[in-house]
């Protein structure tokens, strides 16, 4: 029987109208934040049937790696609802029925504010506690990042436990469930120290969220690049937090950016949102000399910024990952990643697994990243729970990361988007490659995991149902406007 010793999620984008585990109404129009959504409760299920046959008395620790809370695209009561949902299902009353021991948080860029409210709340308790940082010393810069390893002490997820210990079973010092949070890189190392996994949510594989500091080095070349995980965090923090974090709950302007979003999943809709602004502009303005032509030059340019934004890793929907996106992992992965392990490890490089999510796309694939790395690195990415294209994007899907004592790992793929429902499958995949060693973890969770056979031919179905209904979702929004 497995030992499963770690679960990993992501980007489940809880509250938002096109994530998967968000309760749509019946005419789509619309959430029902106050009720669990149906693939939710069946993944929950799924996990629960799985978890039943691990060979250990301790229950696995959950991973939450990254766009958890969609406080993006949604309003915070929604996407507190939603959490509200999920803790229900996976730390029910009984506590002999909870699935796991304890979460730890890794923010992403559609949750990074819990990171900033985390990393707040620490700074004001060490400045309070710590005896040289009393009133007329010189304070320590609050810092941006926790360490990769062995992050102690623990940075509380001020908002989530909030929310947590609201639940009288939770409340009680013995059955106390705590988030605690690591940002942007949690490593796990083997009990020899040969082998780690690290997780990552993977934003920063995308130029577009180290924007600062290359607009920095266009401006001041000669100033030194931002090239450890501290200063690319330190630079980008306030970009991410506000136009990926915060902005789309500023209000009637939130919901504003909201529908530039799903409007730009539909060419006719963007050109008809550009004609308006272009339009707009000139009315309210009344620029000389405007005529045709700059109209259509200064709608190309908006059309071409827009199209940055939307045209990111995740909306490359035939490749799982693109070699933009492959270029931009290895960087990561051979700088500010390597040279944290270097850091944290005295020069010491264990054989890596890297598990990330963020482009919504799951994989397994071991990768060479040369150098100080080991020959062949197990990389994994976890998917995600949201529909946000029109009709199917056969690459996305959502999958769980299970890591075992031995931090031997496989991929659990709870689906990929289909065009015929009775082709949706779950499936166990494991990164390997050509002679690799045997990955004993990996059989044993393909022998539990019969796609053809419930839980799992039931999670199949009702995925199957529910994709569309976000299909219809987002086509609604887009003709509301």
């Amino acid at each position: 029987m497995p030992k499963i010793k770690y679960v990993c999620l992501s980007d489940m984008h809880l509250g938002a109208e096109n994530s998967l585990l968000t309760k749509l109404t019946a005419d789509c129009a619309d959430t029902e934040p106050t009720k669990p959504s149906p693939v939710l409760v069946q993944l929950v299920e799924c996990l629960k049937s799985l978890l039943a046959h691990n060979d250990d008395e301790e229950k696995p620790t959950l991973i939450l790696n990254g766009d958890i809370l969609e406080l993006a695209l949604t309003t915070d009561n929604l996407a507190a609802m939603a959490f509200e949902r999920f803790i229900e299902q996976v730390f029910p009353v009984n506590k002999s029925d909870r699935l796991f021991k304890n979460i730890i948080y890794l923010p992403g860029n559609h949750d990074h504010h819990l990171w900033e409210t985390a990393r707040e709340t620490q700074y004001v308790n060490f400045i309070k506690s710590n005896p040289a940082q009393q009133p007329g010393s010189l304070l320590k810069v609050p810092w941006h990042t926790t360490k990769m390893f062995d992050p102690t002490p623990p940075v509380p997820a001020i908002f989530l436990n909030g929310i947590i210990e609201r639940y009288d079973h939770l409340r009680k010092e013995e059955d106390r469930v705590e988030v605690n949070t690591v940002y942007p890189n949690l490593g796990i190392l083997s009990p020899d120290s040969t082998r780690c996994v690290i997780f990552s949510h993977g934003h920063f594989i995308e130029s577009m969220y180290m924007l600062m500091s290359e607009m920095r080095g266009l401006m001041f070349p000669s100033g030194k690049p931002a090239n450890t995980i501290y200063a690319i965090e330190a630079e980008n923090f306030a970009w991410i937090d506000f136009f990926w974090s915060t902005m789309g709950r500023s209000g009637a302007v939130g919901t504003d950016v909201e529908l530039v979003y799903d409007k730009l999943q539909s060419e006719e809709a963007l050109g008809k949102l550009l004609d308006n602004l272009v339009d707009g502009i000139d009315a309210k303005y009344d620029l000389p000399g405007w005529d045709w032509g700059d109209k259509k030059i200064i709608k190309a340019l908006l059309r071409w910024g827009l199209k940055a934004v939307k045209d990111r890793e995740r909306c490359t929907p035939e490749i799982d990952l693109s070699p933009e996106a492959e270029v931009g992992l290895m960087n990561y992965l051979t700088g500010p990643v390597l040279d944290q392990i270097i850091q944290e490890r005295s020069g010491n490089i264990p054989e890596v697994t890297f598990v990330f999510g963020h482009t919504h796309k799951p994989f397994q694939k071991d990768m060479q990243f040369g150098g100080s790395y080991h020959p062949w690195s197990r990389v994994y990415n976890s998917g995600g729970w949201v529909v946000d294209s029109l009709s199917c994007a056969p690459t996305h899907g959502g999958a769980v990361i299970l890591v075992d004592e031995n931090l031997d790992s496989t991929s659990l793929c709870m689906y990929t988007e289909q065009v015929i429902a009775d082709t949706y499958q779950v499936e166990v995949k494991a990164s390997t490659h050509l002679d690799a060693a045997p990955n004993p973890f990996h059989e044993e969770i393909s022998s539990l995991v019969q796609s053809d056979q419930d839980p799992w031919k039931e999670f199949s179905r009702i995925v199957a149902q529910e994709v569309p209904m976000r299909y219809r979702n987002l086509q609604l929004h887009i003709d509301r406007a």
